[in-house]
């Protein structure tokens, strides 16, 4: 038996287990090496139930009097007594009504949680259970966990991992000699993730793994930007003088950050090499005036401009922005989109170069398409779209050359992040807010002050402001009881109606058709529709600087991201402005929305959505699901920065990839995964 040999060759695996290691992707003695376990307990510290204090704490019992209740809110609660020689101690767990049938008369578990007062009484609040018969005891001082795969549980697995553990010594190392420096060896490190009894080790041997897939991905990155330099693109010759009166003519005064960022893609754009630029920036930071100026500059060079948004709603935002924006300058504006009625009018002249600046979603990129002179590209909210899209967007481009490329994202994305997911691309940051902004005051409310919420939206009616009133999903959910009190738009439209009756209510969701929501939309800017019923579909692109106050139902269901997104939408104009968000109970606030609360920095909270949530959100959850990173964290920011100096350092000694077969393969699938040309 070596690394590369199925599965089945180790002993008792027979072809039904390996179908369920299969589900996994652990085909080989390599794959189930690093198939490491998600958690680690020390069960030998396991004490009797008389004796515990609060703290972390971990019992062995059994269980009676399993009882369930339900909230009016929706809420689940499971209670149950947990039973030694000794005594007896409560133990509680939220939304989980599945421990209700997963205990057995008589059989013992290990319990380890948090042994904390909470509702006037000591409790063990969601802990973790294992059966005591599934845990290898007698001198093992930490145990490790894996997740369960089907019918084979932790047990099972630790005693398949035991039989290849001699197998973890012929691991050969993945990373060149010169790039391992002081880290843990590669097989001590796979070994110690299984096996380890020391936490020091383990914890060396998480660094050396999370340092591998680290170094691969920053790598991927670094090498895409040397294979972008080596494309050739139009040079966009800068008009200082004509871009000046453009600036001149805005009806505001740039930032300096907008500056800033502006100069840099001007600079980059009059490159032969394509530009590979990110332009973040927080919500109402002023990005699109930014894109506008370097579309200006790419027309008035002689070319074409593609820009693509992920709404039909934003898209149309972004055409009317930029039509008022350039069309006094002479620049043609199209909006191009899955309906557009006079499509193949425009598709005709985009091919002929009689639209200068081409606005739309995927239609873009459609069959039948073709620029005459597509010179810059830019992509708005471009983790929304997968590589393929970005992809097909950059082969519309003139032939033998590709497009200059300039991305946008209103999620700022944290230092760490932009050097490995984004290491390709250079950075325009703008990270001043324009002049006259109020800041949002942001509240938590539990769903039992809603009637006084309501007093305080009323007053904003009064005043002739509008309001966003969001839920989080369209239909009524039919399992409340994982879930909370959700609420369905439509059951919420007809409760506003009655609330705020003599005020026009709209409902806006996805699964309207374009027509329905543009009319909704229409009525909602100009201020026909005072309260505004919809789904997440708010979240981009809407401008309404009289709507003043932004109500998240169930905003606990949100990702930090998304709500700041959400509360972009407010405060647009010189009023005060408000978020509310509703929880879907009344148990205490998660710690997403305690930090939303205290702060309307974007970056903040890109950085903690990244501590809580990982880089699914930022990155886009479909390429985050491929990254497939099992112990690197990417807001680890002294590995991340090791792993950064190391890549630059190989790719300076002139490494070559193809000396290090396994590695080059991972590099080009993150290569792959990552670019954008």
């Amino acid at each position: 038996m070596n690394l590369d040999s199925s599965i089945t060759s180790v002993k008792g695996v027979g072809e039904k287990t390996a179908e369920l290691f299969a589900r996994v992707g652990v085909r080989t003695v390599r794959d189930l090496l690093y198939y490491f376990p998600r958690a680690y307990e020390d069960f030998s510290r396991a004490g009797a139930i008389s004796d515990i204090k609060p703290g972390r704490i971990v019992v062995k019992a059994r269980v009676e009097n399993l009882k369930l209740s339900r909230r009016r809110c929706g809420l689940t609660i499971v209670e149950a007594s947990l039973v030694d020689g000794s005594g007896a101690c409560r133990a509680i767990w939220f939304n989980q009504p599945y421990r209700m049938t997963a205990f057995k008369e008589g059989v013992e578990y290990y319990f380890a949680g948090e042994f904390d007062m909470g509702a006037g009484r000591y409790s063990l609040t969601n802990p973790s259970v294992e059966e005591a018969s599934e845990v290898v005891e007698g001198g093992v001082k930490i145990q490790a966990i894996y997740r369960a795969i089907g019918k084979l549980k932790s047990r099972d697995i630790g005693r398949v991992m035991g039989k290849v553990r001699a197998v973890c010594g012929d691991m050969r190392e993945l990373l060149p000699e010169g790039v391992v420096g002081g880290l843990m060896r590669r097989g001590e490190a796979v070994y110690q993730m299984h096996f380890g009894e020391a936490e020091e080790e383990m914890t060396r041997a998480r660094e050396r793994l999370g340092f591998d897939e680290l170094f691969a991905l920053v790598l991927a990155g670094k090498l895409n930007k040397i294979e972008n330099q080596k494309l050739k693109a139009m040079s966009v010759k800068f008009d200082a003088e004509r871009v000046r009166e453009f600036v001149k003519g805005l009806p505001y005064e740039l930032t300096g950050a907008q500056r800033r960022s502006a100069w840099e893609i001007v600079q980059d754009l009059e490159r032969t090499v394509p530009m590979n630029r990110l332009l973040q920036g927080d919500v109402g930071s002023g990005k699109t005036v930014v894109a506008g100026l370097a579309c200006y500059s790419a027309v008035l060079a002689g070319g074409q401009v593609a820009v693509m948004a992920p709404t039909e709603i934003l898209a149309g935002q972004h055409a009317e922005t930029l039509e008022k924006m350039l069309g006094g300058h002479g620049v043609k504006v199209g909006l191009l989109t899955g309906k557009s009625r006079n499509r193949k009018e425009l598709v005709g002249k985009i091919t002929d170069g009689d639209v200068d600046v081409v606005v739309g979603t995927h239609a873009l990129i459609s069959e039948g398409v073709e620029y005459r002179n597509l010179v810059l590209a830019v992509i708005d909210e471009q983790h929304r779209f997968g590589v393929k899209q970005r992809q097909k967007l950059m082969e519309k481009a003139a032939d033998g050359a590709a497009p200059h490329l300039l991305a946008m994202t209103a999620t700022p994305i944290p230092r760490s992040l932009q050097l490995t997911l984004f290491g390709e691309l250079d950075v325009s940051v703008l990270d001043e807010m324009p002049k006259g902004r109020v800041e949002i005051k942001t509240e938590i409310v539990s769903p039992n002050s809603v009637e006084q919420l309501w007093e305080k939206v009323r007053v904003e009616l009064e005043a002739g402001r509008q309001i966003y009133y969001v839920c989080s999903q369209i239909e009524e959910s039919e399992d409340l009881d994982s879930r909370g009190d959700v609420r369905a738009v439509k059951k919420e439209f007809d409760k506003m109606r009655k609330v705020f009756t003599g005020y026009e209510v709209g409902l806006l969701h996805g699964k309207m058709t374009s027509e329905e929501k543009d009319v909704v939309m229409e009525d909602f800017v100009s201020g026909k529709v005072k309260v505004l019923v919809a789904t997440t579909v708010v979240e981009v692109g809407v401008n309404v600087p009289n709507a003043t106050v932004m109500v998240v139902r169930d905003a606990d269901r949100f990702g930090l991201s998304q709500l700041h997104q959400l509360r972009g939408r407010v405060g647009r104009g010189s009023f005060q402005s408000y978020c509310y968000l509703v929880t879907s109970t009344s148990v205490k606030p998660t710690r997403r929305l305690r930090e939303i609360e205290k702060s309307t920095d974007g970056f903040y909270l890109a950085q903690k959505d990244l501590e809580i949530r990982g880089p699914g959100e930022i990155y886009g959850a479909a390429q985050h699901g491929e990254l497939d990173l099992k112990i690197a964290k990417v807001d680890d920011m002294a590995l991340v920065r090791k792993a950064t100096r190391a890549a630059d350092e190989f790719l300076k000694s002139g490494g070559d990839l193809l000396n290090y077969e396994e590695l080059a393969g991972i590099v080009r699938r993150y290569q792959r995964l990552t670019t954008l040309n």
